[in-house]
């Protein structure tokens, strides 16, 4: 049994997580899940004779271990097998092997001694055990939280996991402080008739379990592809000049974002080449401390103790002729005369973001003068063609003024206006 889409040998094939509209079968695919390993040596022959009897398998995405091939079965990426549990067996789904499967038990320090095994390919009907059995762990779950809300334990169950027979349910929660669910087991067992197993997560792990949209606009990175989750302190944040605000640093798990590692390498390459933010420069007019830090421009603000409101940039290789000048006990000469003036750059607001009253601007064609067009486009066909003919005999077309023949200007006539005649009544209407 493998993935439907009947490439999931192939390690240059991808179906895409469960959120995207990949395979069918992306429960079975072994290159659809955040923890499958590239397999970079599929088109490379093994020089050595002796094959590894060990390959890795997976359960529903969230942790896999090394099982060993003692049947000599024929594996390969996709496969459902039954493995070794306890107790029981479980159900779980190949997501690597042949030689990388040693380099991935080095790295993660398991050992080879007293391994667990793969009992066999998993049948159909361990297959619809199994499919059973994952399809009640949501109704589970509802279950288990309404039981801990009764009890009043400040707990949360984050996810439920069965064993592939159903001999063991997993209740994976998060909390804060020491929770004892000696009661809360005891619920459990009674309810679900099956091994009640607890295990207590981070809220990283949380997080990345339920998933969700981070402030950048994409899906979380622990949720995606971040495997290992590595401590992250408000240094990052201080050596990339951001601002300490809990609200902006921290991601959906409540703990500070992972993304803050990662261009902090870059940051701390470019800060190498800058002086120490707490150096101070004695100049003629005073001592000048650091304010700010520029890294992308190289340049550093500094002001002087008795003004410190009035800032002065200066390029980085300057601030360290001067200060290289402090060291022989010279002074250094006033910021204003090493300041450089830029030419500031004006800015075109295009789309009008600075302007308050954007979308409260009114027509200008509105008011009493406004031209407005006679609305005769319910009156009949007849009606209007009469209505039209009277405006062209009212209104005639102009005529070019002509130039006169002896080259003086033509005087102005005078206007001549037309009596109006009062309108007759109509004694029938």
């Amino acid at each position: 049994m493998s993935c439907g889409c009947k490439t999931s040998g192939d390690s240059s094939h991808s179906c895409g997580t469960k959120s995207a509209n990949g395979c069918e079968s992306v429960d079975t695919c072994g290159n659809s899940y955040k923890l499958s390993v590239f397999d970079w040596l599929s088109d490379i022959n093994n020089p050595s004779q002796s094959q590894t009897d060990f390959v890795e398998v997976r359960f529903k995405n969230d942790h896999k271990f090394f099982y060993k091939n003692v049947n000599k079965l024929p594996l390969h990426i996709g496969s459902i097998v039954t493995v070794e549990s306890s107790p029981g067996h479980d159900i779980g789904v190949v997501s690597l092997t042949g030689e990388l499967v040693k380099i991935q038990m080095k790295k993660k320090y398991v050992t080879e001694d007293n391994p667990l095994k793969i009992y066999r390919l998993a049948n159909q009907k361990d297959i619809e055990v199994w499919q059973d059995y994952r399809a009640k762990e949501e109704s589970v779950k509802i279950q288990a939280r309404k039981i801990a809300y009764a009890l009043n334990l400040e707990m949360k169950i984050t996810d439920v996991e069965y064993q592939g027979d159903g001999g063991k349910v997993t209740f994976y929660y998060t909390a804060e402080n020491r929770v004892d669910f000696r009661q809360l087991i005891k619920e459990y067992a009674s309810l679900f008739r099956t091994k009640i197993d607890m295990k207590q997560i981070g809220f990283r792990q949380e997080a990345a379990k339920i998933g969700g949209i981070g402030s950048c606009g994409r899906e979380l990175c622990c949720s995606t592809w971040l495997t290992d989750f590595r401590s992250v302190n408000t240094n990052a944040a201080r050596y990339q000049q951001l601002s300490i605000n809990p609200q902006k640093l921290a991601g959906q798990c409540g703990k500070l974002k992972c993304c803050l590692n990662y261009e902090l390498d870059s940051y701390l390459d470019a800060l190498s080449d800058f002086p120490s933010s707490n150096s101070t420069i004695d100049t003629v007019k005073g001592k000048a401390f650091c304010i700010k830090i520029d890294v992308f421009k190289k340049r550093m603000w500094f002001a002087y103790v008795d003004q410190s409101m009035s800032w002065y940039d200066l390029d980085v290789q300057d601030v360290k002729k001067l200060l290289a000048q402090n060291k022989k006990g010279e002074k250094a000469p006033a910021l204003e005369e090493l300041k450089t003036n830029d030419i500031p750059v004006k800015s075109v607001d295009l789309i009008q973001e600075n302007n308050v009253d954007r979308f409260e601007r009114r027509n200008r064609n509105s008011g009493k003068n406004q031209k407005r067009r006679p609305n005769n486009q319910n009156q009949p066909r007849d009606t209007r063609k009469h209505a039209e003919n009277q405006k062209d005999k009212t209104n005639p077309p102009r005529r070019e003024k002509q130039a006169p023949e002896n080259g003086k200007p033509a005087q102005p006539q005078a206007k001549k206006f037309k009596k109006k005649t009062p309108r007759k009544r109509d004694e029938n209407t």
